[in-house]
């Protein structure tokens, strides 16, 4: 094994990521070293890399928080894995383990949770250091690069969708087919719900219909909320808000069937104005939802590996990490990037 990694690291806000090279750091108690194989580009890494949000990462770090990769090296009292088993550093990188949410199976909302590719260095790198604790297991069949996106777009939505309590046989409405959308429609259609998908890009749209939507709306003809409630007979009973943007998440709210609930897993930045007199009066529910939880993730990814989701990828080298950030921030990526650490 070498004794020196390359990364792409955030040195300043707003600006290029650097390619550097690091010794290779060694696993301490109750740590693992992962070889890294593949990290997809989430948008969260953009809003990182530019310190979009109010709790920034401290400079300088690395993003990346879908690596999938094998264990090359374990530390003492290491027992949840083994080498050579294929894990992913997820964006959960780990909790307390005994507040109040940690035990309640809430783990995400822990008050001393870690983030990879935030609080964390994480998978733009070739090698990662992880707690064996949090890991997703990658299920056997399952490819390194395939798995990158549903450990955090797939497990995003998925938690999503169930946090809506829309049931088999009733309507969704997705707002946003890029890389957290495509993969949401697919869940929706395996859990037996009727999607509406709604983008502002007529391809996406397209898309969308070939992954099984039964209705679809561009937000840019006409009123789209109107739309969403002549299409599914009166509004969704569940709507899930991938998109990064305000005017989505506005319209989110009344694209909802009354007595249904809206759940956001974008996250623009800026305030998100509600409309009370339409919340209260139709009894509507607004709810975040923030990643999913390591039971979600199984779930995840067994639907992955079942066949009845499949992330839609483009492969790129670490070396094309700013063009690719670039084209995320144009809007200019269809689905999903995936950073190929065996392509050079």
């Amino acid at each position: 094994m070498a004794n020196q990694m390359q990364a792409a690291v955030v040195e300043r806000f707003g600006q290029p990521l650097v390619l550097r090279s690091f010794a290779l750091p060694s696993p301490g108690p109750r740590q693992i070293l992962v070889r890294t194989e593949a990290c997809g580009v989430c948008h969260t890494d953009l809003h990182a890399a530019r310190g979009d949000w109010p709790a920034k990462p401290a400079l300088p770090f690395i993003p990346g928080h879908e690596g999938i990769g094998l264990v090359v090296e374990v530390g003492d009292g290491v027992s949840a894995v083994k080498k050579g088993d294929r894990v992913g550093v997820p964006w959960l990188y780990s909790a307390c383990g005994h507040c109040e949410h940690c035990l309640a199976a809430w783990e995400t909302v822990c008050a001393k949770a870690e983030f990879g590719g935030y609080t964390k260095n994480g998978g733009f790198a070739e090698y990662i250091l992880a707690d064996p604790d949090y890991v997703a297991h990658i299920p056997p069949g399952l490819s390194a690069t395939l798995a990158a996106p549903i450990i955090c777009a797939g497990v995003t939505t998925y938690k999503g969708i169930k946090e809506t309590g829309a049931r088999p046989g009733e309507w969704i409405a997705i707002s946003g087919v890029g890389g957290l959308g495509h993969l949401a429609i697919q869940y929706a259609k395996a859990m037996g719900l009727k999607v509406c998908a709604v983008d502002i890009d007529d391809g996406k749209l397209a898309h969308a219909t070939r992954l099984g939507a039964e209705a679809v709306v561009n937000a840019n003809d006409g009123d789209p909320a109107a739309a969403v409630k002549t299409l599914t007979g009166g509004g969704a009973h569940g709507v899930l808000i991938t998109a990064p943007s305000l005017p989505a998440f506005q319209q989110g709210v009344g694209m909802t069937r009354k007595r249904g609930t809206c759940v956001l897993v974008g996250l623009p930045p800026g305030e998100f104005p509600v409309p009370l007199f339409g919340v209260v009066a139709d009894c509507i529910t607004i709810r975040g939802s923030f990643v999913g939880t390591r039971s979600d993730m199984a779930e995840a990814l067994a639907f992955a590996a079942d066949g009845r989701v499949k992330a839609d990828i483009e492969l790129q080298p670490l070396s094309a990490i700013n063009d690719v950030f670039d084209r995320l921030g144009r809007g200019d990526v269809a689905s999903r990037v995936v950073i190929d650490f065996g392509a050079g």
